[in-house]
């Protein structure tokens, strides 16, 4: 018979906490299930070192995620259970039953954040390029070519750029006006091939305007008006619309996508030597620390252009092999 895993009084304490999880917080049976698992593992951690589930402190708790570092276990996967540990000790303090939570001055595992997905000058300009060819024979090509080059141009998250209003690029000025995330209002660069771009399908957009009285009214404010529910165009048709033309300029279009455009917008000028404040302000990111991950891409980029470019680079790697 298999032995039951940590003490009954232990047990006890995580069955409560799962029943509270349950009946007032609605958790799922697999969320139950991990909890159980996790806080299970912690208290046999505690029983080898003398101590239980009730008496756990700090360094019970930091000693357990030093073994799981020790296991290579992915930062991500101890965060998720060091956060049932936080869960399971503030319903302990919340009874009564403990006087501190041993996880509050207990840091969580540093998640390393990858590497956005983005294309080079090169590739973008090839998109570029694809989108032109029918952007002069219909209005369907007119309108592509038009988000290619304002979601590289102007770094808009697709969501801004499907809901953009048409009042927004009725001036001549080379920049929008663009409300993001939170309601922040911030100036989007608008350069010359995007305004061309932008002037060209401007005078095939009512193409686009539904006939339905009803939804036409709503969708004319828009400058990517649709005949769908929502009154403009979608993000889902945008990323179907940008995943075909990838196909058409020879990328692989898992590689491509609108928010994919943003991040090529924002490596291409720090590549080009732009300071981190001004690109934090054309993104419209609250904090820069969002904004210095291009850096690290930059970096990157550069790096493998040198391994690959440098004589040097080059006889050491076929040394190696």
């Amino acid at each position: 018979m298999k032995k039951a895993r940590g003490s009954l009084q232990d047990r006890a304490l995580v069955e409560s906490f799962l029943d509270m999880m349950s009946a007032e917080r609605g958790a799922s049976a697999n969320t139950l299930s991990a909890y159980r698992g996790d806080i299970i593992d912690f208290a046999e951690n505690c029983a080898r070192r003398g101590s239980d589930l009730k008496r756990a402190t700090r360094e019970h708790v930091r000693a357990h995620l030093a073994l799981l570092s020790a296991a290579a276990l992915k930062a991500s996967s101890q965060s998720r259970k060091l956060s049932a540990l936080r869960r399971f000790y503030a319903f302990l303090y919340g009874e009564g039953i403990r006087r501190d939570d041993p996880c509050g001055a207990v840091d969580a595992p540093r998640l390393s954040r990858p590497l956005p997905k983005v294309l080079s000058a090169g590739e973008a300009l090839k998109l570029v390029e694809a989108a032109r060819e029918n952007a002069e024979e219909t209005s369907e090509g007119a309108r592509l070519l038009c988000i290619v080059e304002m979601l590289y141009a102007s770094g808009l998250r697709v969501s801004e750029l499907t809901s953009l209003p048409l009042a927004a690029v009725r001036t001549n000025e080379r920049f929008l006006h663009v409300r993001g995330k939170g309601g922040r209002e911030r100036l989007a660069p608008l350069g010359a091939a995007a305004r061309e771009a932008l002037d060209s399908y401007l005078a095939v957009r009512e193409a686009f305007l539904p006939r339905q009285a009803k939804i036409a009214a709503s969708a004319a404010r828009f400058l990517f008006p649709s005949r769908g529910r929502e009154a403009h165009l979608t993000r889902r048709r945008c990323h179907q619309l940008l995943k075909a033309l990838a196909l058409k300029a020879g990328i692989e279009p898992a590689r491509l996508s609108p928010h994919v455009l943003r991040h090529a917008f924002a490596t291409h000028l720090v590549e080009g030597g732009a300071d981190l404040r001004s690109v934090q302000t054309l993104l419209g990111h609250a904090d820069i620390a969002t904004t210095q991950i291009y850096t690290h891409v930059a970096s990157e980029r550069l790096k493998r252009t040198v391994e690959s470019a440098h004589p040097l680079a080059r006889a050491k790697s076929r040394t190696r092999n």
